[in-house]
């Protein structure tokens, strides 16, 4: 039973917006596509997931704090009698583990230890439960989801499920028998009740209002080759289609997440999609989805 489900972090969301609108550096698109693809694959495995039959709760996202550290668990699975942590990492291509060192094997990048972090989050996890008084047994695996992953290196007793073997990794839990309690679901509503909603962790280059493109672009592939036909936003490059009211709604939610301090007004609106649509039609939407405060020119939408 999935009791908290996974939405995109308001870090991916900013910076796929940011580099649609602006020029990223090397460094910060690399950080946006490993994001992006992170997200992708911690989806693929919740579709994976849902084929679960026996009593078990699923957490997803868990960002979670022991003495002024926090921690992050992708999915975390609660069964009668094991609490498992997993970590899905969505990597792609040839990687090798040497000592505490985990890189790519073609182009010799670097990348944090998945082992030497899973280790230490299922450390602090076991922290909050002693804090929490509970006691449970707890086991942590990486989920390499990706199937052109492969390992090199990998150790037999490394906590590790590699591409090949997820669908037996859950075929397994599906034979174990698991049938849940009210402490189990006391635990689980702990659990997300100190969820954190702010992540320390999150990378966002800085940005002004000046330096973004203000136009319409494509819900679907991010183009700007958006044009109106028949009412509707017809994009050149993918073809994609979205309703007027739709994609005003969806810029007017991009324009909060970038710019919060801004008030949404019609002419804010208007000039942040800059597209072939008169103010009216801009006001039409906002009135119509959002609350006006001021009657003037002055007024604005909450």
């Amino acid at each position: 039973m999935k009791l908290k489900s996974r939405t995109e972090s308001e870090e991916l969301l900013k910076m796929r917006s940011l580099n649609t609108r602006m020029k990223l550096a090397q460094e910060e698109k690399f950080h946006y596509y490993t994001l992006e693809k992170g997200y992708e694959g911690e989806v693929k495995f919740d579709l994976m997931v849902e084929s679960l039959q026996e009593e078990r709760y699923i957490i997803n996202d868990l960002l979670l704090k022991i003495n002024n550290s926090h921690f992050q668990i992708d999915t975390t699975l609660i069964s009668q009698e094991v609490i498992r942590l997993l970590d899905v990492k969505n990597y792609e291509g040839d990687f090798c583990l040497e000592k505490d060192r985990f890189y790519a094997v073609k182009s010799g990048r670097e990348y944090k230890n998945p082992i030497t972090q899973l280790s230490k989050c299922a450390s602090q996890f076991r922290q909050l439960l002693h804090e929490l008084k509970l006691h449970y047994l707890v086991e942590a695996s990486v989920i390499f989801i990706n199937p052109e992953f492969t390992l090199y290196n990998a150790q037999v007793d490394h906590p590790i499920i590699l591409p090949n073997q997820v669908n037996r990794f859950l075929k397994s839990l599906n034979d174990t028998s698991s049938k849940l309690n009210d402490g189990h679901k006391k635990l689980a509503q702990q659990l997300i009740s100190l969820h954190q909603t702010k992540n320390p962790f999150t990378q966002v280059p800085n940005y002004q209002y000046d330096q973004l493109k203000k136009q319409m672009d494509c819900k679907f592939c991010r183009s700007f080759l958006v044009t109106l036909q028949n009412h509707l936003f017809v994009c050149g490059k993918c073809g994609g289609i979205e309703m007027v009211e739709d994609a005003i709604l969806r810029n007017v939610r991009e324009f909060q997440l970038l710019f919060p301090e801004r008030k949404i007004t019609t002419t804010n609106i208007y000039e942040w999609c800059n597209v072939d649509l008169s103010k009216k039609t801009f006001c039409r939407v906002l009135k119509k989805n959002f609350t006006a405060v001021g009657k003037t020119s002055d007024s604005y939408y909450i």
